[in-house]
């Protein structure tokens, strides 16, 4: 059976919503219009505004609203940051700002932060070998300084998961290695769910934000998940067994095994 993919931000997000013990990890999350926008805007006090079909980041738009500033709307697109003091005029330029696709809009979440950068984390969830789900690996990703995603290829900065929470669970008591467990089960139970909706999926890499109240977030869910971001790891044997699982399910083939010829005519094989 080929790899299953699903394009849809919506159509993934909507399947963990109508899940009693998952909706609770998903950021409030409609299709993009200006009803939705206005309500969620001022109801959150932050949003943000994403292409439905998309991958690295791209296309996405922060939006604020703050009463007490003289310009109280706005939004944030790559490095720039624009203001506004209607929410009309705000609207408007968001509509020439954004991508000419179908949105969703999200309800923000304020991320932990590390040195001042926001971070947040892609749990890796594989079909093994024995045909069981498994998180096979978690990256931390640092924003770039001046951007709004976390997104390695958009600027963000991978790192190790025990660097980034080290700080936040001492402070607050709270077991690094049963956090990281926790996050790891939060993404088995993820895929469970969306294989029932989606069933052929063999990978999936989940994008969760931590916010102050270390609360686990799903912010979103790629089925093409990039593996060679775990490469970045100080421990290889991560991305080693990323990828193995991947051979077993088809997505990689095995290494060709390359003949070495010794002196004295004897032949050995490595790979």
């Amino acid at each position: 059976m080929p790899i299953r993919r699903v394009v849809s931000k919506w159509s993934k997000t909507d399947a963990l919503l109508a899940s009693p013990e998952l909706r609770t990890y998903v950021p409030d999350t409609r299709k993009f219009g200006r009803p939705a926008l206005e309500e969620m805007l001022h109801r959150f006090g932050m949003v943000y505004v994403k292409p439905i079909r998309g991958t690295f980041g791209l296309g996405v738009i922060r939006v604020e609203y703050d009463a007490s500033a003289a310009e109280p709307y706005f939004f944030q697109s790559g490095e720039r940051l624009y203001r506004f003091s209607s929410f009309d005029a705000m609207y408007a330029a968001l509509q020439r700002a954004k991508r000419p696709r179908d949105y969703l809009v999200q309800q923000g979440i304020e991320l932990l932060r590390h040195n001042g950068r926001r971070f947040d984390f892609r749990v890796m969830v594989q079909q093994s070998p024995a045909g069981r789900w498994e998180s096979t690996g978690t990256i931390g990703r640092l924003a770039h300084p001046r951007k709004i995603v976390t997104n390695y290829h958009s600027g963000g900065t991978p790192m190790p998961f025990e660097t980034l929470m080290k700080e936040a669970c001492a402070q607050r008591g709270i077991s690094l290695a049963d956090y990281h467990k926790w996050l790891h089960l939060l993404g088995v139970r993820t895929v469970q769910t969306l294989e029932r909706r989606f069933p052929g999926l063999k990978e999936v890499g989940i994008d969760v934000a931590v916010d102050r109240d270390m609360k686990p977030w799903i912010l979103e869910v790629n089925t093409k998940p990039d593996p060679y971001i775990f490469l970045h790891l100080p421990d290889r044997s991560v991305y080693r067994r990323i990828r193995a699982y991947a051979v077993a399910y088809g997505r990689f083939r095995k290494k060709s095994k390359r003949v070495h010829r010794r002196r004295g005519g004897r032949r050995r094989t490595s790979g």
